[in-house]
């Protein structure tokens, strides 16, 4: 989805460029840059330790890219090198993204917190809940049995502030254009529009992931 464009009605009629299942790349063609992905004009910051690569996914729970994206993204997470390090950060194109942003992390400190991160896409895109509001995501915290009192104290705690904070820094470091949407090594960033759909990005992730290596 991209920026300030967040009506569903647009978002449907993109998905199929954003979200197709072929290939553009023939195994021995190589992504290129300013097509397939760019380098950033300055690095953004990574969490990753010497000798790590860092991968971001950007992505927002009320985006149906993201949502239809999200059982890819999570096999290919899983199945990513030790040296390689995935987050995924939640942005925010304008206010009205912070609770959900403050969700993510939230929830980030409750338990099983893979399958309450699936159960949120679910409840937004399925049971047509928006989870925009604090009290609605209170309500459905709620419904989960999750303590919501403990999930309300870390909802609104300085802990989660800064991981905001930092989370929109880091969108604003890579000038991401829309979501879903992934940056490599604090140096490249790449989304379905560029790389043709959002499988092609991985393709494009894996290959930048092996040039930060070779770096």
């Amino acid at each position: 989805m991209q920026r300030r464009q967040f009506s569903l009605a647009a978002a449907t009629a993109a998905s199929s460029m954003a979200l197709g299942t072929s290939s553009v790349f023939a195994q021995a063609a190589a992504p290129k840059e300013g097509k397939e992905y760019l380098r950033l004009s300055k690095p953004a910051p990574t969490d990753a330790g010497a000798s790590k690569v860092e991968v971001v996914e950007f992505f927002w729970y009320s985006c149906p890219h993201c949502n239809a994206f999200e059982p890819t993204f999570a096999a290919w997470k899983q199945k990513t090198p030790a040296d390689v390090v995935v987050q995924r950060v939640p942005v925010a194109f304008n206010a009205s993204f912070v609770p959900q942003q403050k969700l993510y992390y939230a929830l980030q400190a409750m338990d099983n917190f893979d399958a309450l991160h699936v159960k949120v896409f679910h409840a937004i895109h399925v049971e047509r809940n928006k989870l925009a509001k604090d009290e609605d995501i209170f309500n459905w915290v709620a419904k989960q049995g999750v303590d919501v009192n403990k999930f309300k104290e870390v909802y609104n705690s300085f802990s989660v502030s800064n991981q905001v904070r930092k989370a929109t820094a880091l969108q604003q470091a890579y000038d991401v254009e829309g979501v879903p949407s992934m940056g490599v090594a604090g140096r490249y960033y790449t989304d379905g529009p560029r790389a043709g759909n959002m499988t092609n990005v991985l393709q494009v992730v894996d290959y930048l992931v092996a040039q930060s290596r070779k770096a």
